[in-house]
C-alpha cells in the first residue's frame, strides 16, 4: 500500500446495504504461527487482506515455511523445511504480535530468538508474561542486542501458569509452548476472548489435547506431536463492532453480514442504551432505528467479555454528538486517547483526566484533515468523518490498512461518499 495515499469522506450520508465482515485479524495471527508445530499442512480459510497479514507471512517465509495462497482468502501453510529460528528485527518491529513465533519455535525446534516487537503506540505491552510462561514450562531466556532468545535443553514440562492479568496472545503463546510439552498446563486467569476460544479449536484439530477454553482456566495435556488440519477463519468481531457504530452515527440501516451477536454481547448491550435497535437475523445482525438523540451511556473498557478496548475510540466518536453528556474510561491501555487531539479539531468538545475522557455531545462535527495514530483510532476518524459536515481527508492509513479489508468499498457500498486519494 502506498503510504502518502489518505481517504476523502464527504458526510453526511446514512449507511444502507449490506456490510460483508471479513475474517478475524486477531485469529488469523496466532492460527498461521501455529502452522510452525507440524511438519504438515495447515489450511486456513476466511483469511483477511491485511497489512498485518501480511507481515506475519513475511516472517513465516522468512523461517521457512511454504506459503500458497488457494484464491483470495485461503492459505495453506507447510512449516516441514524451517531454515531459521530467528525472527529478526527489521519484519517484528512492523508488528506487536509477531511474539507470536516465541512459543511454538521454542516447543517444536528447542530454541529461538526473536526481537522484541513493534507494533501500535497505545501504551507499553511488555512481552514479560510470555517470557515468564516459558520460564515455568522450563525454557531458559535470555536477552541480547534487543532480541529474545530461548532454549530448552530436552522437553518443555507442563506446570501451573497464573497469570497476574489476563492476556490474549500470551494465553496463545503459552497453548502453543503447552501443546507440545510434557505434562499437563493449567493456564489460570487465561483470556477468554472468542478468538482464544476459537484459536484453542484449531489447536484442538491439530491433535493438541485442550479443555476449558472460554473460561479463565485452560488445561492442556502435552502431546509428542501435532497434525496439519483445515481450519475457518471466524469473522472479525471489531470490524463488525466498527461498522455498527458508523451506522448507528449516520442513522443508517444496514446488515452486518456474518456478524456473530454473541461474541459481542456487551458491546450491543451498551449501543441498544445508546438508542440503536440491533436485530439478530440469519444472515447476520441488523443495526437500524435510531432516534434523532444518540443517549450519552458511560462506559468502562474491560477484558472480555466487557466494552472492548478495541472499540472504545470508535465509540468515542460517536459519543461526540450525543444528547448530553458521557464518560470513557480506558482501563486496557494507558495511552489509547490519542484519537481525541483529532476529533477535537473537527469541533468535538472533550476533555482527558486521567483514563477517563468526558465527552459534552455536539449537534455535528465538521469536516478537517486529521491524522490517524494507530489501527483503531482510524476507525474513529473514518467514523467521525461519516458523521461531519463538510469533507475529512483522513492521513495515516498504513494504521488503517492493518485492521480493515476494503473499508472504502464496503462502505461506498452502502451509500457513503468515500475514496482514497493522492496527497
Amino acid at each position: 500500500m502506498d503510504e502518502t495515499q489518505r481517504m476523502l469522506i464527504r458526510g453526511g450520508v446514512p449507511l444502507k446495504g449490506v456490510i460483508p465482515i471479513s475474517g478475524s485479524k486477531n485469529l488469523t495471527l496466532p492460527a498461521i504461527a501455529a502452522s510452525l508445530l507440524t511438519d504438515d499442512c495447515v489450511v486456513l480459510n476466511n483469511v483477511p487482506n491485511l497489512v498485518d497479514v501480511h507481515s506475519s507471512l513475511e516472517l513465516m517465509e522468512h523461517l521457512g515455511v511454504n506459503i500458497s495462497h488457494i484464491g483470495a482468502h485461503s492459505l495453506k501453510l507447510l512449516a516441514s523445511a524451517i531454515k531459521t529460528t530467528e525472527a529478526p528485527n527489521d519484519i517484528v518491529q512492523k508488528m506487536r504480535s509477531s511474539i507470536l513465533v516465541l512459543g511454538p519455535l521454542t516447543a517444536k525446534f528447542k530454541k529461538a530468538s526473536v526481537s522484541l516487537p513493534g507494533g501500535c503506540a497505545i501504551g507499553a505491552r511488555g512481552v514479560n508474561l510470555h517470557i515468564e510462561a516459558l520460564q515455568a514450562l522450563g525454557a531458559d531466556v535470555t536477552f541480547e542486542n534487543g532480541y529474545i532468545k530461548t532454549s530448552v535443553e530436552k522437553d518443555l514440562v507442563g506446570c501451573d501458569i497464573n497469570f497476574p492479568i489476563a492476556t490474549v496472545t500470551g494465553t496463545e503463546n503459552t497453548l502453543m509452548a503447552a501443546a507440545l510439552a510434557n505434562g499437563t498446563t493449567r493456564i489460570i486467569n487465561a483470556a477468554m476472548e472468542p478468538e482464544v476460544e476459537a484459536f484453542a479449536d484449531l489447536l484442538n484439530q491439530m491433535g493438541a489435547k485442550i479443555s476449558g477454553h472460554g473460561t479463565s482456566v485452560i488445561t492442556i495435556d502435552g502431546v509428542d506431536e501435532l497434525h496439519g488440519t483445515t481450519f475457518d477463519i471466524m469473522p472479525d468481531r471489531v470490524e463488525a463492532g466498527t461498522y455498527a457504530i458508523a451506522i448507528a452515527a449516520t442513522n443508517g440501516d444496514a446488515v452486518l453480514r456474518n456478524c456473530r451477536y454473541n461474541h459481542l454481547k456487551s458491546f450491543f448491550e451498551i449501543m441498544s442504551e445508546v438508542g440503536v435497535k440491533i436485530e439478530e437475523i440469519d444472515s447476520g445482525v441488523r443495526i437500524y432505528g435510531r432516534d434523532n438523540t444518540i443517549n450519552p451511556v458511560d462506559v468502562q473498557t474491560a477484558q472480555y467479555p466487557g466494552f472492548p478496548t478495541d472499540l472504545q475510540a470508535q465509540y468515542v466518536a460517536l459519543m461526540t454528538i450525543c444528547g448530553g453528556v458521557a464518560s470513557v474510561t480506558e482501563n486496557i491501555f494507558e495511552n489509547r486517547f490519542m484519537h481525541i487531539p483529532e476529533l477535537v479539531r473537527m469541533g468535538a468538545n472533550i476533555a482527558i483526566y486521567g483514563r477517563t475522557a468526558i465527552i459534552t455531545g455536539i449537534e455535528q462535527l465538521t469536516g478537517a484533515h486529521v491524522m490517524s495514530t494507530d489501527l483503531r483510532a482510524s476507525g474513529s476518524l473514518i467514523i467521525a468523518g461519516l458523521m461531519a459536515s463538510g469533507e475529512t481527508i483522513v492521513n495515516g492509513l498504513c494504521h488503517l490498512d492493518r485492521g480493515y479489508e476494503n473499508i472504502e468499498n464496503k462502505l461506498s457500498g452502502c451509500g457513503a461518499i468515500i475514496e482514497r486519494i493522492a496527497p
